[in-house]
């Protein structure tokens, strides 16, 4: 990988989380499997793998990705994340990047979900799936958004354009927040008759 050991010991791992959602808690997974919130409110994913929490070099990586454009950052980010998966036996049928508006997509140029799904899928030996979902609102940026606003804005954002026949898919995006953006996209995929919608992110934001 781009990144050598010393540097790999010191990204923050997200090791004590939600199943669900991969909130990172304060005491062991294991006494307490859901956080509050996924107690009180279930979203539509089945579980989420978060690997780091969205902090220090992490977040550099990114936000170079995303903002700057750095592609290597997305081999590295993917391959992290694949590295989670690897021993995992139950694998999804396929991947699907969290899809960008097509203005959206115009003015960054690229989708910074699609590069990571890339790099897992080349570990994994998954299908990335980029055709079937499109957003077909351009939604406005969720970064100075409340939780609540973030759920009314991502609010029917996403549709289908093909069937999808797999019975288990991988939603793939670089960070969660409050998981409304991937909230939204499970329940059309629920709703198309997928069985089992788990998320991948490369980390978790606190």
């Amino acid at each position: 990988m781009d990144l050598c050991y010393p540097c790999y010991t010191q990204l923050a791992k997200n090791t004590q989380c939600c199943y669900h959602c991969a909130r990172p808690l304060d005491i062991p997974a294991h006494l307490s499997p859901l956080c509050g919130r996924c107690l009180s409110h279930q979203q539509a994913f089945d579980a989420t793998v978060a690997p780091f929490i969205h902090h220090g070099a992490v977040r550099h990586l990114i936000a170079g990705l995303k903002f700057s454009a750095d592609y290597k950052n997305a081999r590295l980010l993917g391959r992290l994340l694949a590295e989670r998966q690897i021993q995992n036996s139950q694998l999804p049928d396929c991947l699907i990047p969290v899809p960008l508006h097509k203005a959206r997509y115009r003015q960054r140029g690229f989708n910074q979900s699609i590069e990571i799904a890339r790099a897992v899928g080349k570990v994994l030996h998954l299908p990335v799936d980029v055709n079937s979902c499109i957003r077909h609102r351009d939604t406005p940026h969720q970064t100075q958004l409340t939780a609540k606003q973030r759920c009314t804005n991502m609010k029917n954002a996403f549709s289908l354009v093909k069937p999808i026949t797999a019975k288990h898919v991988a939603i793939i995006d670089d960070v969660m927040t409050t998981g409304s953006t991937v909230h939204e996209l499970a329940v059309l995929l629920k709703k198309s008759g997928v069985a089992r919608v788990e998320v991948w992110v490369c980390a978790r934001a606190t």
